[in-house]
């Protein structure tokens, strides 16, 4: 965890914005000891809003599969997506 000071991102904004494309995680900004915000590169928060797009889905379909829903072999999956592509050609 990064955590640095308002004071530091105000006087050294360059710094700052290099130290989050170089770590790729999250920077803590505190003001007057306490935390105020998080600013992190916007290559870091694509991808950090990629996972959590990927995870919904995976969660959607655990739950799916869970209730019942019916499941298909990677063959079958196959099969399934060459007729309806087929059909559309």
């Amino acid at each position: 965890m990064i955590i640095k000071s308002s004071t530091s991102l105000r006087n050294d904004y360059g710094a700052i914005s290099n130290l989050a494309r170089e770590a790729q995680e999250p920077i803590y900004i505190t003001k007057n000891g306490e935390g105020d915000l998080v600013v992190m590169s916007i290559e870091a928060f694509e991808k950090r809003e990629e996972t959590y797009r990927l995870r919904a889905k995976l969660e959607l379909a655990e739950a799916l599969r869970q209730s019942g829903a019916p499941t298909y072999t990677l063959e079958q999956s196959r099969q399934r997506l060459n007729a309806i592509y087929e059909r559309e050609v």
